[in-house]
């Protein structure tokens, strides 16, 4: 179920060419509503896609205490999907031993090291991240108010020194249509333990999207023409 999603992620796939025959795929899965919905939609097409792939969750754990990988796991094994955790000490490192006043950027840099690590060494030459249309719009804008350059992640990214490609199928997915998806389907999100989670540059960027929205219904899609018709980062 959500025909919608499921039709917005095979557009993607197909426009930027994602996913191609005998393509080993790792999903990278947080638990949250993104990267379980991507996981769900790209298990479904498994069957559709006329492509052959194989797919595989992997959650970074950061060395919070009760984080829930088991309801995780749990829906992977319904999904049909292998699951690995990838058990670190980035919270120790940031927060304990660097202090970090800013620590979601050092955050994920370790977090992508560790994944792509770990991919690296299975062998896995693409990696699906859960970032969506509205995760789009806000790193354009926070680019272009904080580093002064128009700029946002691309559909598809070479990571040259592991030889694998990030590609991004919920990019014409807003988060509506996430939470939407996951409610149909009932999927089961797990909390983000994080203690700063809701609380940085990109969430204030995303309540300026909002109250922007609400005085024009058309800013979100005036903001992707903008990165579209300019080709900004690849699309």
């Amino acid at each position: 179920m959500g025909s919608v999603l499921a039709g917005q992620v095979r557009n993607a796939i197909k426009d930027y060419k994602m996913i191609e025959d005998g393509d080993r795929i790792a999903v990278g899965v947080s638990g949250g509503k993104d990267s379980l919905a991507l996981l769900h939609v790209l298990a479904n097409q498994r069957r559709y896609l006329p492509v052959k792939y194989e797919l595989k969750a992997f959650t970074v754990a950061l060395g919070y205490d009760g984080f829930d990988t088991e309801t995780i796991a749990s829906q992977c094994k319904a999904m049909d999907v292998p699951y690995e955790v990838i058990n670190t000490h980035i919270k120790e490192v940031v927060f304990d031993v660097r202090k970090e006043s800013n620590p979601c950027s050092l955050c994920a840099n370790m977090r992508r090291g560790a994944l792509n690590d770990t991919l690296q060494k299975q062998g896995f030459n693409k990696v699906a991240l859960g970032h969506n249309k509205d995760d789009l719009l806000e790193t354009f804008l926070m680019s272009m108010f904080y580093e002064g350059r128009l700029n946002t992640f691309s559909p598809v990214t070479y990571l040259s020194n592991k030889n694998i490609y990030a590609i991004r199928p919920l990019a014409y997915s807003y988060e509506k249509d996430v939470r939407y998806y996951i409610n149909i389907n009932k999927l089961i999100t797990v909390t983000n333990p994080c203690t700063v989670d809701g609380k940085t540059t990109r969430s204030d960027i995303r309540q300026l999207i909002r109250t922007m929205s609400l005085q024009n219904p058309h800013y979100r899609a005036n903001l992707f023409g903008v990165i579209k018709r300019n080709h900004i980062s690849n699309w």
